[in-house]
C-alpha cells in the first residue's frame, strides 16, 4: 500500500567489522517534499543528543570497498567464506551432539542461518554450560556459531 511509512534500518557493524563505529543507516520512505522535511527535523532532533559529531572512518571504510569492484568481489567473497564456514560448524555441531549421544531433535540448529543459533536450552542448562564447561551463551539459549572451530567443536 503506498501510503504506509516504511523505514529501514541497516547496520553495517556485523558485516564490515566496524564493531562500536555507529556505521550504518536509516532510510525513510516519504510521500512528499513536505513530509520529508518533516521527518529529516524530527530525525534531527533525536539523534543531535545522541552526538555531535559521528565517526567518518566506518562509512568511510565501507564506502572505500563498495566503491572499488575488486575490493567489493573479495568482500562479497569473504563474506560467502564465512557463510560456509558457519553452516559448516552448525552441521558438524549437530553431528557431534548426535555422536556423544544426544537423542535431542537439533534439526532447528541446521536449519537456521547466520552467527548465532538459537538452541532451545534453557537457562539453568546455559548456566550449567557457563559455570561447568565456560561455554558462554546466553540464557535464552542463544550461541555465537562464529566462535566454533576444528579445536572446541568437540569440547
Amino acid at each position: 500500500q503506498p501510503d504506509i511509512p516504511l523505514l529501514l534500518a541497516q547496520s553495517f557493524a556485523k558485516n564490515f567489522g566496524l564493531y562500536g563505529e555507529r556505521c550504518g543507516t536509516l532510510s525513510v520512505k516519504c510521500h512528499s517534499r513536505d513530509e520529508q522535511d518533516r521527518v529529516l527535523s524530527q530525525l534531527k532532533l533525536i539523534i543531535r543528543p545522541m552526538y555531535s559529531s559521528p565517526p567518518r572512518h566506518g562509512s568511510s571504510i565501507v564506502k572505500t570497498v563498495l566503491n572499488d569492484a575488486d575490493l567489493t568481489a573479495q568482500y562479497h567473497d569473504e563474506c560467502a567464506l564465512m557463510a560456509r564456514r558457519i553452516g559448516d560448524m552448525r552441521t558438524r555441531l549437530v553431528e557431534a551432539l548426535y555422536k556423544v549421544g544426544s537423542k535431542h531433535d537439533w534439526s532447528h540448529v541446521t536449519s537456521q542461518i547466520g552467527m548465532f543459533a538459537f538452541t532451545g536450552m534453557s537457562a539453568p542448562m546455559c548456566d550449567e554450560l557457563t559455570n561447568t564447561y565456560s561455554i558462554y551463551l546466553t540464557r535464552d539459549g542463544r550461541i555465537s556459531l562464529a566462535g566454533l572451530n576444528e579445536g572446541n567443536l568437540e569440547y
